[in-house]
């Protein structure tokens, strides 16, 4: 099931192969998404109408259309078991725990001689959350999202989401926005969607930036919009990799791999480990385990194509291997696990032990489950609350302070053929 290669050092072509399997945008793609962000930017809300009946089949005859109103929201919040609604109410605390150590905070600095200088942290003015419709729903990822930009201290949070013929969210979305604090709950979704709230129309306010995830539309929409608005990341399909000893549970090991593996025929799951007889015990669970879960056949796809075990002689040579292929989840089933936390470099996520597996991270833990995929770790890091704010600087100098400046900053300037620059230096020292 899983094939076996035995590291020797060179793990250039295993990382181009994970790299690589990002779908590749293809002329039509980018193309046409490129036609739709240009006819929304041009025709606004007339272009918007158009393309949510052609691709959604839902009509919008006026403004009210797009929005979900209060008592479509109250009738699909009934709708909403109250048990669920406990564990939303659940998962937001254990990412308000989490995330609020994140927030950063404004700072100065007054010098004897009169100088000020400092940063402000202020919050991203609106922002909207892009959540997948049709007939899956993905209410953590509302919830990852919304509750970091809370805690950021961000305003003006909306979703956008695409609609059937019939008008509905899905009631559990509109409960997570509940929960989340997000009042505005947009139907339209798509590359249309990306696309008027990145450039605004009559009626839709623009956005600052754009976070969530989406098909191959919705992430070139993002892409090619951004500059124009702010966006999270562009993310590839899912990955996991596991670090086992002789000791770890194969039982545990399988069943973290087919939970990343079911994502996707894209996604990726290795296990890198110092026991080959281990490798021989995950197999045998992989095909137990396999045979009744519903999404067998893309667990399969995925594992053919992009699993595999990594054979190494030693734990350092598996965080070696690790930090190369930087993954988005990094499971470390050894023995003390926490120790092993400073030979990891890159990572998006990571899980320490048998009992913290990843489908824990992707609801509950506290920590965000969006995270940087195929190797975009080694820069990237996990959705927080720092994605949601932005840095202002700030400096005041008296007359006397900037005159030991004067004759530095004007040679500077000159050095860089930029006179004007110096000029303006000059100018505040001449006679009047």
């Amino acid at each position: 099931m899983l094939k076996v290669i035995k590291y020797d050092g060179d793990l250039k072509e295993i990382a181009k192969k994970l790299n690589n399997r990002k779908e590749e945008i293809s002329i039509e793609v980018n193309n046409a998404v490129n036609d739709i962000i240009e006819d929304i930017r041009v025709h606004g809300n007339q272009a918007l109408i158009s393309y949510c009946e052609k691709f959604d089949g839902y009509q919008i005859r006026n403004e009210q259309d797009m929005i979900v109103s209060d008592a479509e929201k109250a009738d699909a919040l009934l709708r909403v078991d109250q048990d669920y609604m406990r564990i939303l109410e659940r998962t937001k605390q254990q990412l308000i725990d989490f995330h609020k150590n994140q927030i950063d905070k404004s700072w100065s600095i007054y010098k004897d001689n009169g100088v000020i200088m400092g940063q402000m942290v202020r919050p991203i003015e609106r922002v909207a959350l892009y959540v997948p419709g049709g007939t899956a729903a993905y209410p953590s990822t509302v919830l990852m999202n919304a509750i970091p930009a809370k805690l950021a201290g961000v305003k003006d949070l909306v979703i956008i989401t695409p609609v059937k013929a019939d008008g509905k969210v899905n009631p559990i979305i509109v409960a997570a926005a509940k929960v989340s604090g997000v009042n505005t709950i947009y139907k339209f979704g798509g590359a249309q969607g990306v696309a008027a709230i990145a450039h605004g129309t009559e009626t839709i306010e623009k956005a600052d930036k754009i976070v969530g995830p989406g098909n191959i539309y919705v992430a070139t929409a993002k892409k090619l919009c951004y500059g124009t608005v702010d966006i999270d990341m562009v993310a590839g399909p899912s990955e996991v990799l596991v670090i086992a000893d002789e000791q770890a549970n194969p039982k545990y090991i399988a069943a973290d791999l087919m939970s990343q593996a079911e994502h996707d025929k894209l996604a990726s799951a290795m296990l890198v480990t110092t026991s080959e007889l281990l490798v021989d015990k995950v197999n045998r669970e992989l095909e137990r385990q396999m045979a009744y879960l519903s999404r067998k056949d893309i667990i399969e796809e995925s594992l053919k194509n992009y699993g595999g075990a990594i054979i190494v002689k030693d734990l350092d040579e598996a965080f070696e291997v690790s930090n190369y292929l930087a993954p988005e989840h990094l499971e470390v089933l050894v023995q003390d696990p926490v120790t092993t936390l400073p030979k990891i470099k890159n990572a998006g996520s990571i899980f320490l032990g048998e009992y913290s597996p990843e489908p824990l991270g992707d609801y509950m833990s506290g920590t965000n489950h969006v995270l940087p995929t195929g190797g975009t770790a080694k820069f990237y890091s996990a959705l927080g609350v720092y994605d949601y704010v932005k840095y202002s600087s700030y400096s005041y100098y008296p007359k006397a302070v900037l005159a030991t400046f004067k004759d530095d900053v004007e040679t500077f300037a000159k050095s860089e053929g930029l006179d004007a620059h110096a000029n303006s230096i000059t100018v505040r020292f001449e006679e009047e």
